[in-house]
């Protein structure tokens, strides 16, 4: 049985999810195909959106890997 989704949980379009991750379209899509970014939810046949925890999530790991990063001095 699938997990169900928080009530609190937001979907948000592409624009919105631009907005977190300043990249193209098509890098976040390249991203989604090779596990680097969370997938989208399929609202429709033409319409997808993402969960904006797991944006955030995914954006805020990053910026805790550079921070590590400048830790170690790497």
């Amino acid at each position: 049985m699938a997990k169900r989704p928080d009530q609190n949980e937001t979907l948000i379009r592409m624009p919105q999810v631009q907005k977190i991750v300043p990249y193209s379209r098509s890098t976040i899509y390249n991203l989604i195909a090779n596990g680097g970014f969370p997938a989208q939810v399929k609202l429709g046949p033409r319409a997808s959106a993402w969960v904006k925890t797991e944006v955030e999530a995914w954006a805020e790991e990053r910026i805790a890997k550079r921070e590590l990063s400048a830790v170690k001095g790497v």
